[in-house]
């Protein structure tokens, strides 16, 4: 197993895939792993819509105005919802799990992208939430956080360079740093 650093390090935003479908093993330790994703009292209001659907994925492609497209060339997406009914974190508690879907997704050799769903827009100026909820039949009491596009990397992308970490945003003691 690597380094947990190591693979921060490697994950990047893949937004070209090979088109190649995603193995149901892969699949499995995907959702495996988001269904292990923390929550606010381990309320666990997410859930997951996996599609694999290419015309699903295209459709979905063009919920929001800018951003979506690469689900076109996706083999998957995981939608991430809540049931806002549960808690008041759900917000959080779905970012959690959509960035513990892309770290799975990379450590299994696979890119993955974060959509954003929540408070954008699409073309036409429709609600994008609204656009999804449509499209995957997501009762109306259920959030859309995001959509992860994952698939088989069309490219690798450049680690990120440790040169450029912003240190200066590390305060110790208290915003600013000691006295």
């Amino acid at each position: 197993m690597e380094n947990f650093l190591e693979l921060l390090k490697r994950r990047r935003s893949s937004r070209l895939f090979t088109g190649e479908p995603v193995d149901k093993d892969m699949v499995c330790d995907l959702m495996r792993a988001a269904l292990m994703s923390p929550s606010g009292h381990r309320v666990n209001p997410w859930e997951f819509i996996l599609v694999e659907d290419k015309e699903m994925l295209k459709a979905l492609s063009v919920s929001k105005e800018h951003g979506s497209g690469l689900l076109e060339g996706a083999a998957m997406a995981v939608a991430v919802v809540a049931d806002t009914t549960k808690t008041d974190v759900w917000i959080e508690d779905c970012s959690i799990a959509s960035i513990i879907i892309q770290l799975a997704a990379e450590d299994l050799g696979l890119g993955s992208c974060w959509v954003q769903i929540r408070r954008r827009m699409d073309a036409e100026g429709n609600v994008s939430e609204d656009v999804v909820r449509k499209l995957l039949g997501i009762p109306e009491h259920y959030a859309v956080q995001s959509i992860v596009a994952i698939g088989h990397k069309a490219r690798e992308a450049k680690p990120f360079d440790e040169e450029k970490m912003q240190w200066d945003k590390v305060h110790i003691g208290k915003f600013g740093g000691e006295e």
